[in-house]
């Protein structure tokens, strides 16, 4: 009889790490969902809850080029491989390439967590593989598995850990310009900070210093944490401060910058606000000009999240279930119009790394069409005179400029307008009239921007 493996023989981080990283490969789950319910679960915290989260994200991140080393160590395909057993040599290969973890360390615990969550562990193969891996570092091995490929995209596919349909759409998006290529892929490599906005009526920059977060680079309403836990905070936890990157925080503000001529209240239109940071944002700006927003959600669940982050604001705003490419209100009802539209995600590289091993091209493609509809049911819904912000948390040109100007062409009644004009204090914008953000330029994600005029009549 196979008796069952016994999970207290290895260190409580590195089993975090491990039992996240099985879920996102078997489940589809999402890391910042499950490791933070982790960590609560079994009570990591401080340096144990930071070596499980450098563990399990560093891992995600660089799987792919850790797969092209261990491809060269193992005797057969690693598709041949246990899943689990795969997990752990890859988190081996992470502690002893990216983490200051000593080699020994490294590969005994390795073994320790192979014998503890399988029923037959070949920690055998698992202590002859990793020390194989300590006999070179990351560079070293990066140019040994380079050898032979002279394709510059497939080289950087392979050093910096990026499937290649990815690289081959950011290097579009920045006009083939190598350099830059390099420094985006590298920054993807990078964790975020977690950035705080101070949400307008409900608490201000002021309240951010005093939580001990840096000013942002762009935002006035933002700050960046050094270290710690957000959600340690009355303020975040009540909702009076979000956690949001400076991009998003960037164009909700574009938007409600524009001037519009409306009459009083301006109607305001969140037309994709699940999970409802931007609509939060919304609300606090709209209630310092006594505007009213509507927040509307396919999911009742999302729905749901909304209702909790706007629950403590000064404002009435309304929230609705409804499908936003036929929405329920009449025809030019809203002055100001924001679609931030479902897209691939490949601006957040940095804060979902599996999603660039989740994503395929097919899905960018099955999602234009879903942009287009929504871009033209926000022209459709705010009135002449109005503006809508169509934005994206993707610099893939299929999902950005193309969606825009496809849809803008098809139509006699809208102007687009030159988004850097709303956003002067933030440099290398590019030729505009689009803003494109870029983590390796502006340390934010990569949110698209564009802000198009519905004509008076």
């Amino acid at each position: 009889m196979t008796q069952a493996p016994k999970r207290n023989r290895i260190d409580a981080p590195r089993l975090v790490a491990y039992d996240v990283l099985r879920a996102v490969s078997s489940d589809d789950a999402y890391a910042n969902l499950v490791l933070p319910t982790l960590l609560r679960e079994r009570e990591l915290d401080g340096r144990d809850a930071a070596f499980a989260t450098e563990l399990t994200y560093g891992t995600l991140r660089w799987q792919g080029l850790y797969d092209e080393i261990l491809s060269t160590l193992v005797s057969r395909s690693l598709d041949d491989l246990d899943p689990g057993i795969l997990e752990i040599l890859r988190m081996g290969t992470h502690q002893i390439l990216s983490m200051r973890v000593p080699e020994h360390a490294a590969v005994s615990s390795s073994v320790d967590l192979a014998r503890t969550v399988m029923t037959a562990g070949p920690s055998a193969m698992v202590n002859a593989v990793l020390r194989k891996v300590t006999a070179r570092d990351l560079e070293q091995w990066a140019d040994e598995v380079l050898i032979g490929v002279d394709d510059p995209l497939t080289q950087r596919c392979i050093r910096w850990s990026h499937p290649r349909w990815i690289v081959s759409a950011f290097y579009d998006s920045l006009g083939g310009d190598l350099v830059a290529l390099d420094a985006l892929l590298a920054q993807d490599n990078v964790p975020a900070p977690v950035t705080l906005v101070a949400r307008p009526t409900r608490s201000t920059p002021d309240d951010l210093k005093e939580l001990g977060a840096e000013p942002g680079r762009w935002s006035p309403l933002a700050a960046v944490m050094g270290s710690g836990d957000p959600g340690d905070f009355e303020a975040v936890r009540r909702g009076d401060v979000g956690v949001q990157d400076e991009g998003s925080q960037l164009v909700t503000l574009a938007l409600t910058s524009v001037a519009v001529e409306a009459a009083q209240p301006e109607q305001w239109l969140d037309l994709c606000a699940g999970p409802g940071g931007k609509a939060a944002l919304l609300a606090g700006l709209a209630d310092e000009r006594g505007a009213h927003v509507v927040a509307n959600e396919l999911h009742e669940h999302r729905a749901q999240l909304i209702r909790q982050v706007l629950r403590n604001g000064i404002g009435d705003h309304t929230v609705v279930v409804g499908d936003g490419t036929a929405g329920e209100w009449e025809s030019a009802s809203f002055d100001r119009v924001l679609v931030d539209a479902p897209c691939s995600g490949l601006g957040a590289l940095r804060r979902r790394p599996e999603a660039r091993w989740r994503r395929s091209a097919q899905d960018v493609a099955g999602l234009t069409k879903l942009q287009r509809q929504l871009l033209t049911s926000a022209l459709d819904a705010v009135k002449p005179g109005g503006v809508v912000a169509y934005v994206t948390c993707s610099p893939h040109l299929a999902e950005t400029l193309l969606v825009v100007t496809d849809v803008v062409k098809r139509r006699d009644d809208v102007t687009v307008l030159d988004a850097r004009e709303q956003l002067p204090m933030v440099d290398q914008l590019g030729p505009g009239p689009y803003v494109q953000l870029w983590p390796h330029i502006h340390g934010t994600d990569a949110m698209f921007l564009a802000l198009i005029r519905r004509n008076a009549r």
